[in-house]
């Protein structure tokens, strides 16, 4: 008798997990999938990378309750997926020209204006907020065209000094860029 009861509160606390799954499911599937599309430009890379994050949170379904602040926790998870999943574009020039051709054809121009503007705004608050010298390093590369070497050579400073310090700065921005798209979904 204490076993059919024992698997009773099983069955119940399994199915009050899916009913805890399918309502967190809802209310964040959209807001993440925006937020990676806009940072992926793929409709299916972004349905690829929310998918991982929800198979995760219901891997950990018995530990929902444990988590403090879901929302967080998805954020950050997809934050990371997304990063995982831009350090593989940029090494993977297939997946590049993949995600171009995904571009629509018919693009509209005064809103692509208007997103570059505010793209490029974006980036222009996380450069000024590196180091100096990082900030320095960046210019050098990203305006100035300069190698790791040039860099070096012109800072007096390694090569080695040159690749962190520009590597630093690049993941800083991208997690600045990633915070600042979802503040921007948040207050849509």
């Amino acid at each position: 008798m204490n076993e059919k009861v024992s698997h009773r509160n099983d069955h119940s606390d399994e199915h009050a997990l899916e009913l805890l799954f399918a309502d967190i499911f809802k209310k964040h599937e959209y807001r993440l999938h925006s937020l990676v599309f806009k940072l992926t430009r793929s409709n299916q890379y972004a349905r690829d990378i929310i998918q991982e994050v929800f198979i995760k949170l219901w891997e950990h379904r018995h530990h929902i309750n444990s988590i403090h602040n879901v929302e967080a926790w998805l954020y950050r998870l997809t934050e990371n997926k997304v990063i995982d999943f831009l350090r593989k574009v940029a090494a993977d020039n297939r997946l590049k020209d993949a995600i171009w051709k995904n571009q629509p054809d018919e693009l509209n121009e005064t809103e692509d204006k208007v997103a570059a503007r505010e793209y490029n705004q974006i980036i222009q608050k996380a450069i000024e907020q590196l180091p100096p010298q990082r900030k320095l390093i960046y210019y050098l590369n990203r305006e100035k065209g300069l190698n790791y070497q040039e860099i070096a050579d012109h800072l007096a400073i390694s090569k080695h000094t040159v690749k962190n310090q520009l590597s630093t700065a690049l993941q800083f921005i991208r997690l600045f860029l990633l915070k600042s798209a979802r503040f921007f979904l948040l207050l849509f």
